[in-house]
């Protein structure tokens, strides 16, 4: 390497950094990467310094302080204080706080609120009603009417508290903030030319048509003008402008995925395109399709679903073919107009024409003296001509303008044209294109040849690492691969694009093409293609190993984009021609990039190709077993824990038994555990993870053992003894964390510590300490959310939350809980969690007393039996019968409630019975049958008795208050009295509860 030498100066017109002697590596990347930031960094001024436009200068955000009832805000340093306490909220939820603190009495729209917490990000309604939640719950807001947040219905939130101010005052901010940008547009780095009408015209037309394609040859600027029309869209579309940039996929099932991943849409769904129109169906939005053509079926039937579905969509494709679907606008672009033919023509004159203004702008860039002269104008207009005024193949040309003088470069375009004449391969539009491509490609050195097509295999972005690894061989040394990629740099036939950290590059989708064209056609093309199969596979490991030490964002950023790589590497090694081995290395590699990409489908469907039988002999004990652990994971997620699960999990153990690795058995055990536990079989979920504890006892390793605890606590919890259950959990989660799964496995978003929270929760409420229980269950609830990922948060919602906060009676927050989880399952695929969500939504109608709709409810209750989700199933059935009965169908409701109880005895999961059997006597009560006095009060008393085995004083004291409201119905009871007055003096807390409040206004009436 060189020694430093000093700038001397800039020379801005080719971004070269005069005086400096660098290393090899960046001699073309850091120019350029200059020179871009050198030309479109923005002025620094007031408002560049404002952010998100919650105080004006970082001296105000520091000292300012707000008060308000015992709280003190001070937004500068993230802190809400009431009293000497620092409150727990999460820092959105303080944004909110700030912004509505700010303006005490006045009401803040929903819009400005989002675009003020969560600038320049799209995001749901949802995230505000969760996150406005998350502030009451801080401020104790349990009133009604409220003390300091009231909802405007309809606009907004007002603050309603007196507030005093100190420090600075927070500067006058308007009352409706602009929409935050929401986009994923590329920045452009040149002047459009020629373009302005048709770029006009098509933003006109986006007004009136939902469906426009913009059709022409390739290289012609379809891209261009569809990103210009993008541009100017921002800020028109409530929820954005998003670039689905198609020209790296192959793979015509994927087009639903590839517009998920633009969109920020997550999903675990095995119907993408069902989940995506779910999404977007009250979304506004506008969506860039950029090259559509090697996958135009797919693409039109995609579209056409979106448009069915989502009326607020619009949808603007680019291709070289119309999707010839209903209600399609065609905008055909042509080639830019080029100057007539005349050997007279002016400079000034051929200035008129875009090809001609195009030609000479590039020609400039590339060198910074060049300038039309009259004598060179018809020359140009003649190139500009040969070339159909198509934009890339002009720019193409000019890029030589260094190299060769006008007259030389006519007569290497003339020489390429008449080369092609004959060629059939094609339309002539492509012979076009392809001979400024193929004339371009024969202007570089043999060693810029060979280096264009290797690098050809990279299915989109790729770094200067990757095409080392890829280009460089016995030949070409490391060192020349950079110089030449730099030299592509410089002929832009391949582009820069530098990242906060990173600095990628990318060739243009059609240069691509011509390159890997010239790949296939030449000796090596299998040899390239299996090291870039090696360098997937690297790709894949370094990508989990920096899944560990990278921001989730960082991560997101730098591989995002790459999965297109894995995924044609691995087209290949299956297909035949490549090494199936390989294959097996990178699909066990990549699991963990699927999970972090929370493609749990696209991973399920490569892992169970992996496994096909006629890849048998390429995999060893090892890839089995993990291949099959991955397999059991996503289907018990995404599906949940149907029999095949258990199957594939039992599989997997008896390898792992037999490769004696106790590290994988601990795994696979795992896996059985969690599905016995859904499934509803908390006995054999027991012993399961009695084997775990046993294994890891063996290994002299008790913080494994310790883990067992939480999997035993949830599985004793369910069995109905509730003291060692909230042993084992508590002293899990009073463990210090310390991660329970091997490297090499992916756990696929579960995470024992959220369900031991959740579970703990409910053993609190069931022993009686509803305020302990709401506590537990609202912090598992922001642990989950702050894990980003979809089935925890569900899990979390649907099994924990909600079943406590309905049971409590605080109906407006299950409410909104559960508009939460509609949205977030259908948005990211979730139709087990949605059915879930439905069952839980009618408990709380059943107790709000509102009207449910049987035929909906019995579809949900249906997916929930079928996905195999036994845990929950006997509640939600004995649910249905609350519902018949309500309706006067006594002998349906007993029928129901029979079969739950039968399918709690027959599991052991005793946890729930006594609700069960009070559910039971009150449909007996309901139906005013001969003996039902009686048969009622056997089951009250029958739910007393099992409560207090269990030691829940909850149901029992439910059971209670429906046992003296019995008997006063008959004459009275001094027992049922005594046994309600009992359960009730027990409780230290929660006084404020339904229940408790219930069973006070019995005991004082009999007073």
């Amino acid at each position: 390497m060189g020694a430093w030498i000093s700038v001397s100066s800039l020379d801005t017109s080719t971004g070269v950094l005069e005086g400096i002697r660098a290393p090899a590596e960046m001699r073309f990347a850091l120019p350029l990467f200059t020179r871009t930031y050198l030309r479109y960094r923005e002025p620094l001024n007031r408002d560049n310094l404002r952010g998100n436009g919650l105080t004006s200068h970082p001296a105000q955000q520091m000292q300012r302080s707000y008060s308000f009832g015992p709280f003190m805000l001070f937004p500068g340093r993230q802190l809400l204080v009431e009293g000497e306490e620092p409150i727990r909220i999460g820092g959105r939820a303080l944004d909110l706080l700030t912004v509505l603190v700010e303006r005490p009495g006045e009401v803040v729209g929903k819009r400005e609120l989002l675009s003020r917490v969560w600038p320049g990000i799209s995001v749901d309604e949802a995230n505000l009603k969760v996150n406005m939640a998350v502030v009451r719950r801080a401020l104790g807001e349990n009133a009604n009417p409220p003390n300091y947040i009231a909802t405007v219905v309809g606009r907004g939130y007002r603050f309603i508290a007196p507030v005093s101010s100190n420090g600075f005052n927070p500067p006058p901010v308007a009352h409706e903030a602009p929409v935050a940008r929401s986009h994923n547009l590329p920045i452009g780095t040149t002047r459009i030319v020629g373009r302005a009408e048709s770029i006009t015209s098509i933003l006109r037309e986006l007004e009136t048509s939902r469906l426009i394609s913009i059709v022409g040859m390739g290289g012609v600027g379809k891209t261009t003008v569809s990103l210009a029309v993008a541009e100017r869209a921002i800020g028109r579309f409530e929820h954005g402008v998003w670039l689905v940039d198609l020209s790296t996929l192959t793979d015509p099932t994927l087009v639903p995925d590839a517009i998920a991943i633009a969109i920020g849409l997550t999903s675990h769904s095995a119907n993408m395109i069902a989940a995506l129109c779910t999404f977007l169906q009250d979304r506004e939005m506008l969506l860039i399709m950029d090259n559509c053509e090697q996958l135009i079926d797919a693409v039109a039937s995609c579209v056409q679903r979106i448009l069915a579905s989502a009326r607020n969509v619009k949808i603007l494709t680019t291709s070289r073919e119309p999707l010839c679907i209903k209600g399609e606008r065609v905008r055909r672009l042509s080639g830019l107009g080029v100057p007539p033919a005349s050997p007279i023509i002016t400079a000034e004159d051929a200035l008129a024409f875009p090809s001609v203004q195009l030609f000479v702008e590039r020609a400039s860039d590339r060198n910074s003296s060049f300038t039309l002269r009259d004598a060179d104008a018809p020359k140009i207009g003649e190139i500009c001509r040969r070339l159909d005024g198509v934009a890339l193949a002009i720019e193409l040309a000019a890029t030589r303008i260094d190299a060769f003088a006008i007259p030389e470069l006519l007569d290497r375009l003339d020489d390429r044209f008449r080369l092609l004449q004959g060629h059939r391969a094609g339309p002539e539009r492509h012979r076009t294109l392809a001979a400024a491509l193929d004339w371009s490609y024969e202007l570089l050195t043999d060693g810029e040849r060979a280096i264009m097509a290797r690098l050809s295999i990279f299915a989109g972005t790729f770094s200067l690492v990757a095409a080392c690894m890829v280009a460089a061989d016995d030949l070409i040394d490391e060192a020349q691969v950079v110089d030449d990629l730099g030299n592509l740099v410089a002929k832009s036939l391949v582009n820069v694009e530098a990242l906060d950290v990173d600095v990628n590059y990318r060739m243009l989708d059609t240069t691509r093409a011509y390159a890997y064209a010239k790949l296939a056609a030449s000796g090596e093309f299998e040899r390239i293609r299996r090291r870039h199969a090696d360098y997937a596979l690297q790709l894949a490991e370094l990508a989990k190993a920096d899944g560990a030490v990278l921001s989730s964002n960082h991560w997101l950023e730098r591989y995002r984009t790459r999965i297109d790589d894995i995924r044609r590497a691995q087209a290949f090694s299956f297909s035949g021609r490549g090494d199936p081995s390989l294959g097996v290395k990178l699909t066990v590699a990549a699991i963990a990039y699927w999970e972090r990409l929370s493609l749990l489908e696209e991973c399920r469907i490569a892992v169970e190709r992996a496994l096909a039988n006629e890849f048998s002999d390429f995999r060893t004990e090892r890839d089995n077993l993990i291949l099959l652990l991955s397999q059991g994971a996503t289907k018990l997620f995404t599906r949940g824990p149907m029999p095949e699960v258990k199957v594939i999990f039992t599989k997997a153990l008896e390898i792992a038994e037999a490769m004696g690795d106790t590290g994988l058995q601990i795994e696979c055990l795992r896996g059985l555990s969690q599905y016995d536990l859904w499934a509803g079989d908390s006995h054999a979920s027991l012993v399961t993870a009695a084997k775990v504890r046993e294994l890891a006892s063996a290994k002299a390793e008790p913080r494994v053992s310790n883990s067992a605890d939480g999997q035993t606590g949830s599985a004793l919890h369910y069995l109905g003894d509730l003291a060692s259950a909230r042993r084992h959990l508590e002293g899990f989660l009073d463990a210090t964390p310390v991660p329970i799964g091997r490297s090499d496995v992916s756990r696929f978003e579960f995470d024992q510590r959220l369900e031991a929270r959740g579970s703990l929760a409910m053993v609190l409420w069931l022993q009686g300490f509803p305020d302990q229980a709401l506590a537990m269950a609202r912090r598992q609830l922001d642990e989950a959310e702050a894990s980003n990922f979809a089935m925890p948060r569900c899990a979390a919602i649907l099994l924990t939350s909600v079943c406590i906060e309905v049971y409590v009676g605080n109906f407006e927050e299950t409410e909104r809980q559960l508009d939460f989880v509609d949205d977030y399952a259908a948005e990211h695929g979730l139709v087990l969690w949605s059915a879930v969500a439905a069952c839980m939504r009618v408990k709380l109608h059943i107790d709000m007393g509102r009207p449910v709709e049987l035929a909906v409810y019995g579809r949900a209750l249906a997916d929930v039996r079928n996905g195999g989700l036994g845990l929950r199933y006997p509640p939600f059935l004995g649910n249905y019968g609350h519902v018949l009965s309500l309706r006067g169908d006594v002998d349906g409701a007993l029928k129901c409630i029979d079969e739950a109880i039968s399918l709690y005895a027959n599991s052991g999961q005793d946890w729930g019975l006594p609700e069960m059997l009070t559910m039971k006597g009150n449909f007996i009560r309901a139906g005013g049958r001969d003996g039902w006095t009686e048969a009622a009060a056997d089951c009250y008393i029958r739910s007393i008795d099992l409560a207090r085995q269990h030691g829940s004083l909850t149901w029992e004291l439910r059971s209670a208050t429906q046992l003296v409201e019995l008997a006063r119905q008959t004459g009275g009871d001094w027992q049922a009295e005594e046994a309600l007055s009992l359960a009730y003096e027990r409780f230290e807390e929660g006084f404020w509860t339904a229940d408790l409040k219930r069973a006070r206004s019995l005991l004082d009436s009999a007073a």
